[in-house]
């Protein structure tokens, strides 16, 4: 029942991103020219340079899987969204207490979402991963470079998190295609392998 829905989201968000990057670069130059903006792919990178991220953002796309529906668009949109305001936040130097904390517990919390198959109304999933992506996109924003465009810098660290969430749905779409038995061991051992990789992190252990 999901997949044409799937379809559509999958489609839509590979859609939306080649835009992000023609968005940043220069005209008049082919296709192989990459853009000039240093802003855009140092934050495109920060996403993807931290073990806690990663692991939040792909966790986060198999959370919208496992729920379907409309959470396929609106659990990823809704990190997104609040990932740009916790990034303007950490830009403007504005302190969030605990922001740390917050992210390792994002992590662990994400992962035991989906080993025990959370079935949760959308708007409750809507907020925690909100919250969550408060801090995400906090944390990019205070260490962003005092040299880099800002808007620039967002919207690099803003794809790679879409990017990420896109991976998530793939992963639950490919766990899915295992049968209806075996796609839930799936998603136990996947889920309960975030959260401990959080609670390692959490000790300092990884």
């Amino acid at each position: 029942m999901r997949k044409p829905i799937t379809g559509t989201a999958l489609t839509a968000l590979f859609t939306v991103l080649p835009g992000i990057f023609a968005a940043h670069a220069h005209p008049g130059h082919d296709l192989m020219d990459v853009p000039h903006d240093p802003g855009f792919f140092t934050g495109f990178l920060h996403p993807l340079g931290g073990i806690d991220h990663l692991l939040a953002m792909v966790t986060v796309g198999i959370l919208a899987w496992q729920l379907g529906g409309r959470a396929l668009w609106l659990v990823p949109g809704t990190f997104l969204a609040a990932m740009a305001a916790g990034g303007a936040v950490g830009i403007m130097g504005i302190t969030l207490p605990a922001s740390e904390a917050w992210i390792v517990a994002s992590v662990v919390g994400l992962g035991a979402l989906v080993a025990l198959g959370w079935k949760a109304p959308v708007a409750a999933a809507m907020a925690v991963t909100g919250l969550f992506g408060l801090f995400h996109g906090y944390a990019h924003g205070i260490e962003m470079p005092a040299d880099m465009s800002a808007l620039g810098y967002a919207a690099g660290f803003l794809a790679a998190t879409a990017l990420l969430h896109g991976l998530g749905l793939g992963i639950g779409f490919a766990a899915a295609r295992l049968g209806r038995n075996h796609h839930q061991i799936g998603y136990r051992l996947s889920g309960g392998a975030v959260s401990l990789a959080g609670l390692l992190l959490a000790v300092g252990w990884l």
